[in-house]
Parts: C-alpha cells; sequence; structure tokens
C-alpha cells in the first residue's frame, strides 16, 4: 500500500470510528458505570471485533453478505431489535441505582462484543473500506500487514476515549437527577441507532 492509499485509508478510519454509534454508546455507558479498567474490557471486545471483521474482508466474506439482501435483511433486523431492546432497558432502568460491582468481566466484554458484531453498519464501513482503498494488484495480505495495524490503533485510540469521556460524564453524574437524564439519553441513542439501522439500504459493492 503506498503513503497517499495508505493516508486516505487512515483518515477513512478516523472518521469510521469516531463519528458516535452503538460502540461510542456502549463505552460512555461502560465508563460512567464501570470502573475504568473494567469498562476498557468493552475496548477490548471492540478491537476483537474490528480483528474478526479485518480478516473476513480480506477473505471477501462481508461482500459475499452484502451482496445477499436476504442475509443482510436479518442480519440488519436482529440488530436492529438488539438495540432498541437495549435502548428500552436503558430507559426503564435509568432510575434504579447504578452497582459499579454487578456486571463481571465476562459480561461486559460478551455484551460489547455483541453490540459491535451485530451492528449492519459494520458490513456497511469494512466493505466500503476493502472495496474502495485497497489495491488490487498488491497482494491483499501484504497490504493487511499496513491495514490492520492501522486500523486496530486508530479503534482503540477513539473508544478508549469515549470510554474515558463516560468516565467524566459519571463523575459528573454524581447528582441523581442528572445521572438519569444521562442514561436516559444514552437509551434514546440506542432506540435511535436501532431504528435507524433497520431502515437503512443495503450496502452495495464499489459505492
Amino acid at each position: 500500500m503506498s503513503f497517499q492509499a495508505w493516508t486516505i485509508f487512515a483518515l477513512f478510519w478516523v472518521v469510521f470510528v469516531t463519528t458516535p454509534g452503538p460502540n461510542a454508546v456502549n463505552c460512555i455507558t461502560n465508563g460512567m458505570n464501570l470502573p475504568f479498567r473494567r469498562a476498557m474490557i468493552g475496548v477490548l471486545a471492540i478491537l476483537t471485533q474490528a480483528s474478526l471483521f479485518l480478516i473476513l474482508s480480506a477473505l471477501g466474506v462481508t461482500a459475499l453478505i452484502a451482496a445477499s439482501p436476504t442475509g443482510f435483511f436479518i442480519a440488519k433486523l436482529v440488530g436492529a431489535g438488539f438495540l432498541i431492546w437495549l435502548g428500552i432497558r436503558g430507559w426503564l432502568r435509568a432510575r434504579l441505582p447504578v452497582n459499579a460491582d454487578e456486571r463481571p468481566a465476562r459480561r461486559v466484554y460478551l455484551h460489547a462484543l455483541a453490540i459491535a458484531t451485530i451492528n449492519p453498519k459494520s458490513v456497511a464501513g469494512y466493505l466500503a473500506a476493502f472495496s474502495q482503498f485497497v489495491q488490487p494488484d498488491v497482494p491483499i495480505w501484504q497490504q493487511m500487514i499496513v491495514i490492520m495495524p492501522t486500523a486496530l490503533t486508530i479503534t482503540a485510540l477513539s473508544y478508549t476515549g469515549f470510554t474515558v469521556l463516560g468516565a467524566v460524564l459519571g463523575r459528573a453524574a454524581l447528582g441523581a437527577v442528572f445521572n438519569v437524564w444521562v442514561r436516559r439519553v444514552m437509551a434514546i441513542c440506542f432506540i435511535v441507532y436501532g431504528v435507524l439501522l433497520g431502515t437503512s439500504a443495503t450496502p452495495q459493492a464499489g459505492r
């Protein structure tokens, strides 16, 4: 991958992972409600999903998923329903006291992994990256040596930042009223993302 191609890819990836979405909302929520070290397990889960999707993208699997309207439609509905359920659950639980130790590390990890994976937006993003920025005349695995460290580093920095933001908000949300409204805003974000994903169009290769 040339330096110019790498620069374009890096800029695209910065926009891709810093645009607020379900992963960002989950990181902010974890930062608010969990000790920082445990909240960072959510970032680890996102990096796991990113690594898997990068490899699958290189193998062409995401292109196959996007090429199957039925498969993408099912994945889209499952992902949308999951996010909407999280939002409704978060709204209903907004007034309940938060116990920072109530969720074990394994649950934090699997919860974040589910949000990152069952998200058709990920398929669209990875498909766009590999259809627009990968050079067809260069062996894919030679490019992956550059792509994966770049993508994972930017991803880690972005979602660590969202987690830190959540931790700062958590400290500010010591007042009961403010805490309830911040949690409700996070819940509404999940519902909105779920609706948007449920009504989104199937991504097309080459766009």
